[in-house]
């Protein structure tokens, strides 16, 4: 009989957990879905180029064959959101041919998805610094094409039915949380575009993006703001728009994010490589979580996913300073919040607006979330954790917490 294999006795098999670090975070403008949108004719690919190459631009210390990997989430991956994007994305960009990427995808939270999984290979030690980020071309690709749902889900009752259409998932959250009124959510909306027009005039919103060339029947163009912000929305001209998911509904075009096309991407990286190649620091990773949810209210996937993220990183939700949450739906955020007993219109939430204002290209708006975050970080030392969390389809949530180099122990949060 063999003897046993003796362990192994490379120190690095044996190395503790490393500190994963958010360096920086870019996006394109977000623009809306269709024929008249300002990225009708600019292909999804093109855009994860313009951010990976923004990103090398802005760090040019970084240089680009220390990069390990480049993961890159669309929820609809054929076409210019094919080709296992990550890795032709990466051969467009001009990166070393020995720089490896792939594709990933969790619907709404594919980017966010990205993040947690390069990290998780940065905390073992199989990266050292890695490129995440995210796409949606949802004028080239609405949510759903090509997608053949087994019958089994509702013959069967595994799903309602209704869990395949967004919009009627809110719904149902209005249903199941009787205070979550209409006037509640037209009036969350209304603050959400009135905070994005106000980072948007004192110069908050801008510094992120990266303008992309664009081409449409006029000629070439430069897209260089977001174009889906309604500034001046009340929640008067709100109360009156139609439900489409629902007659006599409560989820109206107002109250929800548009269809979108965008692209998001960050630098990450481990503490020690960031410090030797002098990176910055931009935030801390301090843990994460998903969770799933009756696919039918998809949109309280949120809650489990923050309570599971907060108990496993042995903080509570009064430890958190800062809350980006994504704004698929309106509702959505208020179950977050009612959950949690927060304001409506807490300021800790969504400072500077969030998806119904700005957009929701689908896989890439984690990343936007967590980019501002940490804009947030930088101007407020008071606040020691933060968190950027979703809802996703099918019945899910996901929660990712953080924590502010800048912090001053003398402040609050």
């Amino acid at each position: 009989m063999a003897a046993p294999a003796s362990a192994p006795a490379d120190s690095r098999s044996r190395q503790a957990v490393r500190d994963v670090v958010f360096v920086d975070g870019v996006r394109t403008p977000f623009g809306k879905a269709g024929s008249k949108g300002q990225y009708a004719q600019t292909r999804a690919d093109d855009m994860v180029v313009k951010v990976i190459r923004e990103l090398l631009r802005r760090h040019p210390e970084l240089p680009a064959e220390r990069i390990d990997e480049v993961a890159i989430a669309a929820t609809t991956q054929i076409g210019d959101q094919g080709l296992t994007i990550g890795r032709s994305a990466a051969l467009l960009a001009g990166l070393p041919k020995s720089v490896p990427g792939f594709a990933i995808d969790r619907m709404c939270a594919g980017a966010m998805t990205a993040v947690t999984t390069v990290s998780s290979g940065i905390a073992f030690g199989a990266y050292d610094v890695a490129i995440a980020g995210g796409v949606e071309h949802m004028g080239n690709h609405p949510m759903g094409e090509g997608v053949d749902p087994n019958p089994r889900f509702v013959s069967d009752q595994i799903v309602d039915p209704s869990a395949l259409i967004m919009g009627s998932t809110a719904e149902n959250l209005h249903d199941r949380f009787p205070t979550l009124t209409k006037q509640r959510t037209d009036a969350y909306a209304a603050l959400s575009q009135q905070r994005y027009d106000e980072a948007l005039r004192a110069g908050k919103i801008t510094p992120d993006l990266v303008a992309v060339s664009t081409r449409s029947e006029q000629g070439w163009g430069l897209a260089t703001t977001d174009e889906p912000p309604r500034p001046g929305t009340t929640v008067e001209a709100l109360s009156g728009l139609k439900t489409p998911f629902r007659p006599h509904g409560r989820v109206t075009p107002g109250n929800a994010a548009g269809l979108n096309d965008g692209a998001t991407g960050c630098l990450l990286a481990d503490a020690d490589t960031a410090a030797e190649l002098g990176l910055p620091v931009g935030m801390r990773l301090v843990g994460y979580a998903f969770a799933g949810v009756e696919p039918e209210v998809m949109g309280v996937g949120p809650v489990p996913a923050t309570e599971k993220a907060l108990q496993r990183a042995g903080l509570t939700i009064d430890d958190i300073g800062l809350f980006e949450i994504n704004e698929a739906f309106a509702v959505q955020v208020l179950a977050f919040l009612e959950h949690f007993g927060i304001a409506d219109d807490d300021p800790r939430v969504n400072p500077w607006g969030g998806a119904i204002a700005c957009g929701h290209p689908l896989a890439s708006s984690g990343v936007r979330l967590m980019t501002q975050l940490s804009r947030h970080f930088a101007e407020r030392p008071e606040v020691r954790y933060g968190i950027t969390t979703m809802c996703i389809g099918f019945g899910m949530g996901g929660t990712v917490i953080w924590e502010n180099p800048n912090y001053n122990a003398g402040g609050a949060r």
